[in-house]
Formats: structure tokens, C-alpha cells, sequence
């Protein structure tokens, strides 16, 4: 069976087909063949955060996410607790230090709430691995098997930007929880499923370092350029970034990559830069198929939003641009929500202010119909409103 007709452990058990991830984040066909570093999906997103018993209740009952496994000393793992959190087809790892010594309250010291490894599941970690290495990747961890009485995963870790790395996982042969080491638990009550899906992972990285990790992305793991952003696409009169986009062959795996550039101020990727000390996973794109309902119910629940002034909703330009969508404009203006249209089709998106104490990691809310981009016609706004952000901080 080739990738592009299966399903992730996770898509299955959020009872997700093929059609619906087509919509929610641009699913496409693909041979796989060819493929030297075939990529399933999205496996788990592994946090390290200062309290990972409060943040994990904070993601159940904020976002909606359902706690399904634990690992912690009550388990044998003395070094952490760790909670794996479910919404759709996305899986969030918490991961908290207990023991002074652990090697998660270094990384949080250094980077406050972050995003210590993307994990993809892979349908052959060897091959993968093994190709890796010959294309010049840091291994991190060879491949080898964790069993406990529900089955084996396959696992193997490679590093990449910064302190980040991508775990890879074959649980083909597994039907637990999470991992061997964790523990079926159940969530608190509360309104589930604000988001299906995660529909890419942004990383920021150093000044002239971006077109490296997209060499390393398009040679180690066979990722395609699917888009760049640079020039004029990403600024205003006072701060620039560049971008471009690597996806896997399937379009289910995508990660832009963002460097600074020369500007009178200091742009959003020299802030996150600062304050997470080094490279890293700036924002993640959360895919759903109501993203009026989903601001809706963040917002009742203490989320904030950037703003967007009255003014991008009004511009003839715009409205000229977008066309029909499926709600009028003035419930999107009500929300803050933005909207882009591209030759394929449009999408609706919004982001939050950062997630934690440090102005570093934040969540964009993204509802696709039939556009593959990144909403390239709001970059002007966004980049403002972040730049509003950046001033009242003190960091612009």
C-alpha cells in the first residue's frame, strides 16, 4: 500500500478519512515508491514545560484536548511526569522535570515552554535512518524496539534545528496508549475537539541559516520546496523575515522555515530568537473544520488573539481579492479572523499571543477550503499586529 493511502495511528483512532484530511490540510497524492525517507504523518508533538501537571489541565480544559495516557513516578519514571494529550488527530506530549537532575528542567531553564522533539511516524525506521546518516543527519538515537504486554514500537531519533530533534516511529506492531512506560488515563470533562488536525510546524532559525535547513529537510528527509516567501512578501517599513516551505511528499508533514532579515527594527523571528535562546519551533498550525466555533469558545475561555484592525475587512482590495467565502465577512471582522485566496482555493486563519511567559510559542487556528498556502495575502497584517505586539512588550 503506498503512504498516500494510509491512515496515521492517530487519524484512525479520530476516525478521520481520507477526503477530510484533503480539506483540512491539503492532503495529496503521491508515489512513494521513490521515496528515500517515506513519512507517514504527524506522530506526537513532545513539550517541555515548567509544570506539566497544570499544563496538561490547562490543554483539556482551555483547548479541549483529552488526556488518554500518563507517564510519571507513579509509572517507574522517576526523571518525569509526561501527559499525552489528544484533539483529533493531534497528540501533545507534556513533559515536566522531577527530579532535580533531569535533563527537561535544563532545556526549560534555557528555553522556557518549548517544543523539545517533532515526532513522525514512519512505516520503516531503519531506512530511514540509515538514509539519514548517509545524507550527513546527527543521530540521535538508533533504531531499536520498546516492548511492554500491548506490543513493540520501532523507534529512532535525528537532530535538527537548535535543540530540536524528530523522533521516528513505527507502532505498526503496538496498540497501547502512547509508548511502553505510559499508562491509560482519562480527561477531566469539557467540550472536545476544537481542532482535527495539525497542518504544519513552524520553525525559526538563525540570520543565513534558513536555505541550510531547507538543504537539510529537501536531502535528509526527501521533503519538496513547496513555497518561499522573501523581498517584499514578509515586510513592513520597519522589520522583514524570510521564509520558505518543505513538505513531505504526501503534503501532510510541512515546515516552514523562517530566518530574520536586515530591517531598521528588530523583526518576530529576532524576538523568538532572544527569548528562546537559539532556534526552534515558533508556531503551530491547528487545522479545523469550524474555525468560527473554535475562536469562539477559546476566547470564552481566556485565549487571546492578535488583533486585526477594522480597516483590513474594509479595504476594496480585499474583498475584490477573496470573493465568496462560506461566512459573510462581517462575522469574520467580529472575530479577527483572516481569509486568503489562492488559485486552488481559500482559507480562514488566526493566531494567538504567546502561550507562555516568554513571547515565544503560539498557535495559528487554520480552516482550509481547497488552498494550499500559507495565507500569503495576510502576511502584511499579521506582521503588523505582531509588530503591535513587539512595542508594547519593549522588544521591537
Amino acid at each position: 500500500m503506498s503512504i498516500e493511502q494510509t491512515l496515521t495511528d492517530q487519524e484512525r483512532l479520530a476516525e478521520l478519512d481520507l477526503d477530510q484530511l484533503r480539506q483540512l490540510v491539503g492532503l495529496v497524492e503521491y508515489d512513494a515508491g521513490s521515496d528515500p525517507f517515506p513519512v507517514t504523518g504527524w506522530d506526537a508533538v513532545v513539550w517541555a514545560v515548567g509544570n506539566a501537571t497544570q499544563a496538561a489541565l490547562f490543554y483539556q480544559l482551555v483547548y479541549g484536548m483529552e488526556l488518554v495516557a500518563y507517564s510519571g513516578p507513579e509509572t517507574g519514571n522517576r526523571d518525569h511526569h509526561a501527559y499525552v494529550l489528544r484533539s483529533g488527530a493531534v497528540r501533545f506530549v507534556l513533559k515536566g522535570g522531577v527530579d532535580p537532575a533531569s535533563p527537561l528542567l535544563e532545556h526549560h531553564r534555557r528555553h522556557g515552554d518549548g517544543i523539545v522533539d517533532i515526532a513522525l511516524e514512519v512505516p520503516d525506521v531503519d531506512r530511514c535512518v540509515d538514509h539519514a546518516r548517509r545524507q550527513g543527519a546527527v543521530v540521535l538515537e538508533e533504531p531499536h524496539d520498546v516492548t511492554d504486554e500491548h506490543g513493540t514500537v520501532r523507534v529512532a531519533a535525528i537532530g535538527t534545528y537548535g535543540d530540536t530533534r524528530h523522533s521516528l516511529v513505527d507502532r505498526s506492531r503496538y496498540a497501547g496508549p502512547y509508548l511502553p512506560g505510559y499508562v491509560a488515563r482519562t480527561s477531566v470533562a469539557g467540550e472536545r475537539r476544537l481542532f482535527q488536525a495539525l497542518d504544519h510546524v513552524v520553525g525559526n532559525v538563525e540570520l543565513g541559516r534558513m536555505d541550510e535547513w531547507v538543504g537539510f529537510y529537501t536531502r535528509v528527509m526527501g521533503f519538496t520546496n513547496m513555497a518561499e516567501f522573501v523581498g517584499d512578501d514578509i515586510a513592513t517599513e520597519y522589520s522583514a523575515l524570510m521564509s520558505k516551505v518543505v513538505a513531505s511528499g504526501n503534503h501532510r508533514v510541512k515546515f516552514p522555515l523562517n530566518e530574520p532579515a536586515v530591517a531598521k527594527k528588530r523583526s518576530q523571528i529576532d524576538e523568538y530568537l532572544q527569548f528562546y535562546g537559539g532556534p526552534g519551533a515558533q508556531h503551530l498550525a491547528l487545522a479545523t473544520n469550524d474555525i468560527l466555533r473554535s475562536v469562539d469558545l477559546l476566547r470564552a475561555r481566556g485565549v487571546e488573539f492578535l488583533a486585526t484592525p477594522d480597516s483590513y475587512y474594509t479595504d476594496p482590495a480585499l474583498r475584490a481579492r477573496i470573493g465568496d467565502v462560506r461566512v459573510p465577512i462581517e462575522e469574520l471582522q467580529a472575530r479577527g479572523i483572516l481569509v486568503d485566496r489562492d488559485e486552488d482555493g481559500y482559507l480562514l486563519q488566526i493566531f494567538t499571543k504567546p502561550v507562555g511567559d516568554r513571547p515565544t510559542v503560539f498557535f495559528e487556528l487554520i480552516e482550509r477550503h481547497g488552498s494550499l498556502g500559507f495565507g500569503k495575502g495576510n502576511f502584511q497584517a499579521l506582521f503588523e499586529a505582531i509588530e503591535r505586539e513587539q512595542a508594547k512588550r519593549g522588544n521591537f
